[in-house]
């Protein structure tokens, strides 16, 4: 995947269940729901995603007092379940996931273009959060 940006940022963990479990966790919206936000006052109360190239998602993301809310949303460029993920935002920024399996541990790393209104470190910081929401919801899963 090309960036637009040569300032790509990128997070990564590493989650304690196999790549199937966190491909699921990832890509249903049932779970989407349950651990897409970067701080605990803040929630997803709604998520849809049309998993192949060319499908759209979105997910709601909200302050839990109801004083701001925003849809994170974009178009799939490549779906190659579940091993990785390239979309499109409605910016024109892209994002790339990858997960690899390592035993029964997935890694998964995420690289995005930056916007431009938010310094570089607080972006990082919010996507890494919801990341690591990411994977202490799946690794709760039984």
């Amino acid at each position: 995947m090309e960036t637009t940006s040569r300032m790509a940022i990128t997070v990564e963990a590493v989650v304690n269940a196999s790549i199937e479990k966190v491909w699921a966790s990832w890509t249903e919206p049932k779970h989407i729901t349950k651990w897409n936000q970067a701080s605990d006052d803040w929630h997803c109360p709604k998520a849809a995603n049309d998993l192949k190239t060319g499908g759209k998602f979105s997910a709601t993301m909200a302050a839990k007092d109801g004083s701001m809310s925003f849809d994170f949303e974009g178009t799939y460029t490549n779906v190659k379940s579940p091993e990785r993920l390239e979309y499109k935002m409605p910016d024109e920024r892209k994002v790339l996931v990858v997960f690899s399996k390592n035993g029964n541990q997935t890694k998964v790393v995420e690289t995005f273009d930056p916007e431009t209104e938010n310094p570089i470190e607080m972006q990082r910081q919010g996507w890494q959060a919801i990341l690591d929401n990411f994977k202490k919801y799946t690794e709760s899963l039984s």
